[in-house]
């Protein structure tokens, strides 16, 4: 990941974060993201409201499997 500059917005700091990260989790202006220090001079973030689809194993799980074709070949 690139290195990115500290801006300042309002009476607060902010971080750009990359396009290509962005488009990857499907974050959206508002979205909440946890912040938490870690030892040193490290950041974990967390974000909440990433938009990303998931491939949907946990809910195939609960019905029971992916629905198969019922559909007779011609």
């Amino acid at each position: 990941m690139p290195i990115q500059k500290i801006l300042k917005v309002g009476n607060s700091l902010g971080v750009t974060l990359p396009s290509s990260f962005v488009k990857n989790l499907s974050l959206k202006p508002g979205d909440a993201v946890e912040v938490f220090q870690e030892t040193g001079d490290s950041l974990n973030l967390v974000f909440i409201d990433s938009h990303q689809l998931s491939l949907g194993l946990n809910q195939l799980a609960r019905r029971g499997g992916p629905k198969k074709n019922t559909k007779k070949p011609i």
